[in-house]
């Protein structure tokens, strides 16, 4: 049988996706029942077809979906060519974080028909009485991600829910047996928002052990084992701060004493920031980070994406931490070592800042210009004639497109009755792209 994509064309015996609940068959209408009944193959998880299995015909073909998800398509389009009705089991709504969406991806649209249930997040949220029309879903029903540490990178299979846990109010979470909601509740303390939300998990829902516990703390639920399956709400309950994203003053970040001034002054950070040409989603690299200022306002700038950044000295290492605790940021990785050690495990960059080198500085720059994305930015900062030079001609030998501004700011001080100006010292900044020039790129 051909799929078609001619308009208006309909399959007469489409593939339908039967969303299902832990309940079973009183979960489905007539007409989904009607066609489970009849259906030659039926594929799904273990729990709906043994569930449904006085349902499905004694003839019709069982098809257990666990470890095998890859199959299915083909599973799929080798029943229809035969002419064979196909049913695959789904939980809940299959559009929503469900098999659907996958089978659509992959099979003609007409060849599917969606037959759509409760979802177990709307379940929930009605056993609590919380209203669910502005949240945010978010899926950790995957492998075994381990627990969060602060700074783990994109690949962490909680990342996007710590990232969403700074950007939503409330927050509804399919989980898993390993990435449960004791394990979330522990992300919450890491993270400095234990205080920040209150938690509700359905367990078991629809089945004779259901429980619903509510108006937990995250130092409640860290503490607590929940059956499965279940279902995490989060709703805040301390309102959300909108901090200053760009061109924040020097005295918010902590600095290393008594040695003040080991931080990228404002003027030349706000220039520098902006001769990076960030993108909410861009990767970033901060070598030589020092305080953190640099790294983390690209953070606040790239809410959907990420900074990684390396400092060879331990004190401002803890300094940065501490900077990036006040800030609220879980998109930032900070590593103590000295570049170029730990450059070839992180993903190629959209902007690279360097702020220190370590000696290194030819050799880096090359290294930075290989692995720069299409379109990105290599922006470096000197105060010395020497480092000014070096980089200069190594960006000169890489065949790199690059310009040079000298920015010297002066700050108003108090004398007596009146004010002065008080001259910082100047500072190089260097923009470097590979290919087109600054000011093609830029357009």
């Amino acid at each position: 049988m051909k799929d078609s994509l001619e308009p208006g064309f309909r399959d007469p015996n489409p593939c339908r996706v039967i969303g299902v609940l832990d309940d079973g068959a009183a979960s489905l209408d007539a007409t989904a029942l009607a066609h489970l009944r009849t259906a030659d193959v039926v594929i799904g998880a273990t729990r709906p077809l043994q569930s449904l299995a006085g349902e499905i015909r004694p003839e019709a073909r069982r098809l257990d979906l666990g470890g095998q998800l890859a199959r299915v398509p083909d599973w799929v389009r080798a029943a229809r060519a035969e002419g064979q009705r196909v049913v695959v089991l789904a939980s809940g709504d299959p559009l929503c974080h469900g098999i659907a969406a996958y089978l659509g991806a992959r099979l003609c649209l007409d060849a599917l028909e969606v037959l759509p249930n409760r979802s177990t997040l709307q379940l929930a949220c009605a056993r609590v009485g919380l209203a669910w029309q502005d949240a945010t879903i978010v899926s950790i029903h995957a492998r075994d991600a381990g627990e969060w540490a602060v700074g783990a990178e994109p690949d962490h299979g909680l990342y996007p829910l710590a990232q969403a846990l700074r950007q939503h109010e409330r927050l509804l979470v399919l989980t898993s047996p390993d990435n449960s909601p004791d394990r979330v509740a522990r992300l919450l303390l890491a993270e400095g928002l234990g205080e920040d939300f209150q938690l509700a998990v359905a367990e078991c829902l629809l089945q004779p052990g259901e429980r619903v516990r509510s108006g937990l703390s995250a130092a409640e639920a860290a503490t607590l084992r929940f059956a499965d399956p279940n279902v995490l709400l989060l709703w805040r309950v301390q309102p959300r701060q909108q901090p200053v994203r760009f061109g924040l003053a020097d005295a918010a970040y902590a600095q290393r004493q008594p040695d003040k001034g080991l931080i990228t002054k404002q003027e030349v950070r706000a220039v520098s920031l902006a001769r990076l040409q960030l993108r909410a989603d861009s990767r970033v690299w901060d070598l030589g980070a020092g305080s953190g200022s640099v790294g983390l306002e690209a953070a606040r700038l790239c809410p959907q994406g990420h900074v990684w950044a390396i400092e060879k000295n331990a004190e401002d290492v803890a300094i940065a931490a501490r900077n990036r605790a006040a800030m609220g940021l879980s998109n930032h990785t900070l590593v103590h070592g000295k570049a170029p050690e730990p450059l070839d495990r992180w993903p190629d960059p959209d902007a690279v800042f360097i702020g220190g080198s370590g000696g290194e500085l030819a050799g880096l720059i090359a290294l930075c210009l290989g692995r720069l994305r299409p379109g990105g930015w290599l922006v470096m900062n000197f105060v010395t004639l020497e480092n000014l030079a070096t980089a200069t001609q190594a960006l000169t030998d890489a065949g790199a497109s690059w310009d040079v501004l000298q920015l010297q700011a002066a700050r108003s001080k108090p004398i007596l009755q009146m004010h002065r100006m008080a001259a910082e010292n100047p500072v190089w900044i260097v923009c470097a792209q590979r290919g087109a020039a600054p000011e093609e790129a830029s357009t």
